[in-house]
């Protein structure tokens, strides 16, 4: 069976191994097929190049065959996989040179060019998909493609407007688009080059794609580069991108708001003159534009002018922004929440705006964005209620819909977002207090079931430790808590378990276990040496065997049980040898040592033996100091041991302990098969425990 299996394994293992053979002889055939493909092209690219090169006259016949190459080689470069075959063949000066008008020759006489414009606006478009490339942009630059570029821009100025002119500017305009994507050295290029007046001009022109490629060639111009920001705004741009603001071409708009966003970027002035420009309003207003991406770019925007002063928060919420901007919260594309969450967030850090966010309905589609996968759409959620939790107005409402929880229990992506949502539970936890708490005391009698557990978890976590017998005693506050306990809802227990542990860790500052309270009579320690000593011992115990020395002063003051057993009638009061009948030697010793010094190492071999010896003979500080060391050992298997252990000698510090246990490790208990029934046990000591921490006096710090 065993040399079967093996030979099963090999066999297994060798056809995998003829598989992925196979998938690697396919890949590079793939790839070959392709690098074969490709290099077929290239005579096709440099026979196109050589008509180009060849053509560049102002005859019919060179025309018309420059205008088939070009269109050729604008085919073969829509395609990103040949762009590179079409740049390495030597394309781009020879379509750089079709950017100029040849000089016209015997056949141009007449003054009328063959296929006048055609020609140039291919060159355009072609080299403009060559630019999509980062690493073609400068080649093509360094070939003089721009100067030509900005010459086509200005074409309408020497020839009636058609359709062949509008389509050689338009092209013109994209290539510079692409030019220029994110690369600053080409941006101011074309500033230098003159290119930003005539875009700017273009902005009125009648063609309504000529205006949208002059405004993308100008959101690209602009973005991060301060100088060309500047000469966009000399040059008068601001009146006409506002016009275009408000026009009912979506594409228009667009374009108009997206260069507007880039020229205020990181410019406070530019931002100025842009809002004195009247630009809010029709901003505010493409909020509720069928184009997303207007929605998106006009929230951006918002966001940034809501940077600018207090005035201006106020204006924006004024103006009606809030509820198109909480209506994008709950849209189904996540650009367009996060734009949205980003401006909230700006205009929520103002008072006079933050309750008017919530007053439209914010905060719950801001609480649900915390649940998100996107980090950034998480922090601007964040921030925004960060800035809500500053009103006291809207602490109760962030408490009634859960949002308490949610910022406790969010799993949140980047750490500046935990930062946030800490700084938020911290400001709220400042503003539980006066008629804030006296309005959430109101809820937690009044509210629906749902409204007044969510109350008291959240004042677990966020009221002051002087209020918390006014709210869980006083307002019931501990039996919502408890009930959470007993509920069959998972998340229901999970959260009763930790805002109780809170409570507690709130309530006392007390450890698990208590300190052992003073004895109500004057202790009297003989010392170490008087331990099993028969110096002055006149009292005489028997232990397995072995007779132990005792002195009665000393016991007579360490316990009640010995005061009964030598002053009151037991048989026990004229002996001299008393025998000690269920104790072990070294617990009965560790115990008389405890007497006769008032301390003693307690390990866990002896722990439950010495506690049930210091319960029978009342010694109080022994048995907190077996409870103490058996506290050490408590863990997710022995808990429910420990608990019996602690009610059948009535070891009070044991038992608290072990309550706060299973509170704090409610993840791994919850999972046992009998938690429930754990649950149902201390549920009655639970009660008695917080009760007792709940009332105790808060003693003032020194």
């Amino acid at each position: 069976m065993e040399n079967q299996a093996k030979r099963s394994k090999q066999s297994s293992s060798s056809s995998g191994s003829r598989r992925s053979l196979k998938r690697k002889l396919d890949e590079e055939f793939e790839d070959d097929r392709k690098v074969s493909s490709h290099e077929d092209l290239v005579p096709e690219v440099r026979t196109q190049v050589e008509i180009l090169e060849s053509t560049f006259s102002s005859t019919e016949a060179d025309r018309a065959s420059a205008k088939r190459a070009i269109h050729v080689l604008s085919e073969l470069a829509k395609n990103e996989e040949i762009v590179n075959v079409v740049v390495d063949c030597g394309a781009v000066p020879a379509l750089v040179k079709h950017l100029q008008v040849p000089s016209l020759g015997i056949e141009g006489d007449g003054g009328e060019m063959p296929y006048e414009h055609e020609v140039e606006k291919g060159s355009a478009f072609t080299l403009g998909l060559l630019a999509i490339k980062p690493e073609h942009q400068q080649l093509i630059v360094d070939a003089g493609a721009l100067p030509h570029l900005v010459d086509l821009l200005k074409r309408h100025r020497n020839a009636q407007n058609s359709r062949a002119v509008n389509g050689v500017i338009r092209r013109a305009a994209d290539a510079i688009t692409n030019l220029a994507h994110e690369n600053s050295s080409i941006k101011s290029r074309v500033r230098i080059e003159g290119g930003i007046p005539p875009l700017v001009e273009l902005l009125e022109f009648v063609d309504s794609k000529v205006q949208r490629a002059a405004a993308g060639a100008l959101r690209t111009l602009a973005f991060k580069n301060d100088e060309n920001k500047n000469q966009i705004v000399e040059c008068n741009a601001l009146p006409i991108l506002i016009l275009m603001l408000r026009s009912e071409d979506t594409a228009i708009h667009y374009e108009a708001v997206g260069v507007i966003g880039n020229l205020v970027h990181s410019s406070p002035h530019i931002k100025k003159d842009v809002l004195l420009a009247g630009a809010l309003q029709p901003v505010i207003g493409l909020l509720s534009s069928s184009c997303s991406e207007s929605q998106r770019e006009a929230a951006l925007l918002l966001g940034q002018f809501a940077a600018t002063d207090t005035d201006c928060k106020i204006h924006i919420v004024q103006r009606g922004a809030v509820p198109p901007l909480i209506e994008m919260l709950e849209s189904p594309d996540a650009q367009l929440r996060e734009m949205s969450a980003f401006a909230l967030g700006r205009l929520a850090q103002d008072t006079h705006n933050q309750a008017g966010i919530a007053h439209c309905g914010g905060i719950i589609p801001l609480l649900k964005l915390l649940d998100s996968k996107n980090g950034s759409l998480q922090h601007n959620a964040a921030f925004a209620l960060y800035g809500l939790a500053d009103n006291e107005d809207n602490v109760a409402d962030l408490v009634k819909v859960g949002g308490v929880q949610m910022l406790q229990d969010g799993e949140f992506i980047v750490q500046p977002t935990r930062d946030c949502v800490a700084k938020t539970l911290k400001r709220l936890e400042e503003k539980i207090h006066g008629r804030v708490l006296g309005y959430l005391l109101y809820l937690m009698r009044v509210g629906e079931k749902v409204i007044q557990r969510r109350v008291a978890l959240a004042l677990a976590h966020l009221c002051s430790p002087d209020d918390q017998k006014t709210i869980f005693i006083d307002n019931n506050g501990l039996e919502l808590l408890l009930e959470l306990l007993e509920s069959t809802n998972l998340k229901h227990q999970r959260d009763g378990s930790v805002a109780l542990c809170k409570l507690a860790n709130k309530a006392s500052s007390l450890s698990p276990i208590d300190a052992a309270p003073p004895s109500p009579t004057p202790q009297v320690y003989l010392g170490e040496q008087y331990v099993n000593n028969s110096t002055l011992s006149d009292v005489t115990f028997l232990v397995e065997g072995k007779r132990f020395y005792a002195h009665r002063i000393c016991l007579l003051a360490s316990s009640d049980a010995f005061r009964a057993m030598f002053d009151g009638g037991y048989r026990e009061r004229d002996a001299k040898d008393i025998e000690i009948p269920n104790i072990p030697w070294n617990v009965f010793e560790l115990m008389m040592r405890y007497i006769y010094t008032g301390s003693v190492d307690v390990n866990m071999d002896v722990a439950q033996d010495l506690l049930r010896a210091a319960d029978q003979y009342l010694l109080e500080g022994l048995k907190r100091l077996c409870e103490y060391a058996i506290a050490q050992d408590i863990s997710v298997e022995n808990v429910s041991l420990m608990f019996e252990l602690s009610e059948a000698f009535n070891a009070l510090s044991l038992r608290n302990a072990c309550i706060l246990f299973i509170l704090e490790k409610f993840d791994k208990l919850s999972v046992m098969p009998w938690y429930s029934h754990l649950i149902q046990r201390i549920l009655p000591e639970t009660r008695t425990y917080f009760v007792r921490a709940l009332n105790r006096p808060i003693q003032a710090d020194l």
